[in-house]
């Protein structure tokens, strides 16, 4: 049929990572206690690095977004690190 648009599976897996992103930030930007914020702040960072290699079509598109994933996975650990203590607690 003319004129009818389908949806591409690439479309739904960046609306996905999209949903689960906005999700994820709402629940950080929500959240009051901070350990609960963790968890939340690497589902964020996951869902970022899939919107970005899902909606840039080039080959570089994989290396930024694991670029931007390892990143915000060491600044992720070292807020968690902190909370806890850091090293001066071991």
């Amino acid at each position: 049929m003319e004129g009818e648009e389908r949806v591409t599976p690439g479309e739904v897996a960046l609306l996905a990572c999209g949903g689960i992103a906005v999700y994820a930030g709402v629940r950080v930007a929500l959240e009051p206690d901070t350990l609960r914020k963790l968890p939340f702040l690497n589902v964020l960072s996951f869902a970022i690095a899939g919107v970005i290699a899902l909606l840039l079509p080039h080959p570089l598109a994989i290396v930024a977004a694991a670029a931007y994933f390892v990143g915000s996975t060491l600044e992720s650990n070292a807020i968690a690190s902190t909370y806890a203590g850091g090293i001066g607690r071991q």
